[in-house]
């Protein structure tokens, strides 16, 4: 069966801890755990849409984007990789009402494991697709923001004590840290932050464990994109953060082929 269309960042679920995930092709959908243990192939046709406007673009921006989108869409603001730099609650967006529906809404700062501890941001509406998109074995929320711009400078705090970046290596070959303790390290942070970001943090909590569907995690990955080769086959052996991983060491990042138009093909 071969399905065709441009690659989206993978839409995700979790089911009892377990992350669940479906390949999107344009406007269709496949599930791929369902694929797992199968001989799948993807297959580059050459051209790249944008993942907003659609157009044919030559060259991928910001995983998926043209130029001129890049440049200009809301979704590629510079506060999408520093949130402290938001100014929506300000009145100043490339477009507000996009803003006030992404950045003018609840936001957790929370702390997850994934190659090793990180701080991180994401909407209120993004838990657990923002862990399951990182491969966070274990994570926990620790404060709750109304606007994007407050959760970026509580980061920006706690950046200075904490990782903010996955090592991508380390997630995939699940190589973690399982020594550390989340609740301790919430109660760690509390005594980091001052009297103005310290009245955001949850006083409830919960620790959230999340498992992916590999067969056998690797012991080294090799990374493949399409620019290196159009095709990429071989038995889809697992899925975490995410990567396919092909007979078990072989990975491709299929948000950073965002806008590759492909045929997916598989027995």
């Amino acid at each position: 069966m071969t399905v065709s269309g441009p690659l989206r960042k993978m839409k995700t679920s979790l089911t009892d801890g377990v992350a669940h995930y479906w390949l999107r092709l344009g406007d269709q959908e496949v599930e791929m755990n369902a694929l797992i243990g199968k001989n799948i192939s993807l297959t580059w046709s050459g051209v790249i849409n944008c993942i907003r406007c659609g157009r044919v673009t030559k060259k991928s921006f910001a995983q998926g984007y043209c130029y001129p989108c890049f440049r200009d869409a809301p979704e590629t603001e510079s506060c999408i990789l520093r949130p402290e730099t938001c100014q929506a609650h300000e009145g100043i967006s490339r477009d507000m009402e996009w803003s006030k529906n992404h950045c003018l809404q609840d936001h957790y700062v929370y702390l997850a494991v994934s190659s090793g501890l990180k701080v991180g941001v994401t909407r209120a509406t993004q838990i657990p697709t923002r862990w399951i998109d990182q491969g966070a074995d274990r994570a926990i929320i620790v404060a709750r923001t109304p606007n994007r711009f407050t959760a970026g400078t509580i980061e920006v705090a706690l950046k200075k004590h904490f990782n903010d970046k996955t090592n991508w290596r380390r997630m995939l070959t699940n190589n973690v840290d399982m020594l550390i303790d989340l609740l301790q390290e919430r109660d760690k942070l509390k005594r980091l932050l001052g009297d103005e970001h310290r009245i955001y943090l949850k006083q409830d909590f919960e620790i959230m464990k999340l498992s992916y569907p590999v067969e056998v995690y690797p012991e080294k990955v090799k990374s493949n994109n399409f620019e290196k080769t159009k095709t990429i086959a071989g038995e889809l052996t697992g899925i975490k953060g995410q990567y396919l991983f092909f007979d078990h060491s072989n990975v491709i990042n299929i948000r950073a082929q965002g806008g590759y138009n492909v045929d997916l093909s598989w027995n």
